[in-house]
């Protein structure tokens, strides 16, 4: 960053994963960082390694899937002050098995962290940034928001809305000065699929390609750097997720099947 003043930037799902790498790459890039997530230790292991590197690092512990997560946080900052440039709402998380015999709880968490949190998160903080006519915003879908998912159906359900939420406001924001990026992952080296219970499906067996959360984040800080509305992250993962938009419905969802489960 060019200015003397450090921006700042509020990540969401923090503790590990994409959104850590994510904000590794702010913190090179001269942004001080607020973190959130459940995990208390992982974070401040982060801030450490942050504050080593110049970063001014916030850690707030905060469970995103309960009601009124968003409005909670919002208090916080503003309790302290902090003014957020950067948001990236990289929390999430998904549930594997057939609908009809999923956990209601973690159903209802999953749509809290995914959806309600990430939407009223947002839009708490964008009327500042355009006020100021200057901020940036990360949404984190997934390559499954471009197909119905069967034995995984509120997760993909849940990135389709994402996807859908953030190509629109990334419109509806042109020039503002405000710019929305939607950062769709496929098969990532993360604690994902073990929180999902379908570490062994062909998504994350091996089979096909599984990419880094480090070579995620950086192509995705990459897009949201230069303000793309939409960055899918990897050759293989462009390929599946335009054939999913385009290929016919029964195909789409016998695939995603496969994936998910072995089964077509």
């Amino acid at each position: 960053m060019t200015s003397s003043v450090r921006p700042l930037a509020l990540v969401t799902g923090a503790s590990s994963g994409i959104g850590a790498e994510l904000a590794r790459e702010l913190a090179r890039d001269g942004y001080d960082l607020v973190l959130v997530a459940r995990r208390l230790e992982p974070m401040q292991a982060l801030a450490t390694e942050l504050n080593a590197g110049g970063a001014e690092v916030t850690v707030i512990s905060a469970d995103l899937g309960e009601p009124g997560a968003a409005a909670s946080l919002m208090q916080i900052i503003e309790e302290r002050g902090l003014v957020i440039d950067a948001l990236i709402n990289a929390a999430g998380f998904g549930d594997s098995g057939r609908f009809d015999r999923a956990d209601p709880a973690k159903l209802g968490a999953m749509l809290y962290v995914n959806v309600v949190t990430l939407t009223e998160l947002t839009r708490l903080i964008l009327p500042g940034m355009a006020a100021r006519r200057r901020g940036r915003v990360m949404l984190i879908a997934s390559t499954a928001a471009f197909a119905p998912g069967p034995q995984m159906a509120v997760y993909y359900a849940s990135k389709a809305f994402v996807l859908n939420f953030g190509e629109a406001i990334a419109y509806e924001l042109r020039g503002s000065g405000v710019t929305v990026t939607t950062l769709c992952p496929g098969a990532t080296a993360t604690e994902f699929a073990q929180t999902a219970g379908n570490a062994k499906s062909p998504l994350f067996a091996g089979i096909l390609p599984v990419m880094q959360a480090a070579d995620v984040a950086r192509i995705g800080y990459r897009g949201f750097r230069s303000g793309r509305p939409l960055v899918i992250t990897g050759l293989f993962n462009k390929i599946m997720a335009l054939s999913a938009r385009f290929s016919p419905a029964f195909m789409s969802v016998r695939i995603a099947n496969l994936l998910n489960s072995g089964r077509l």
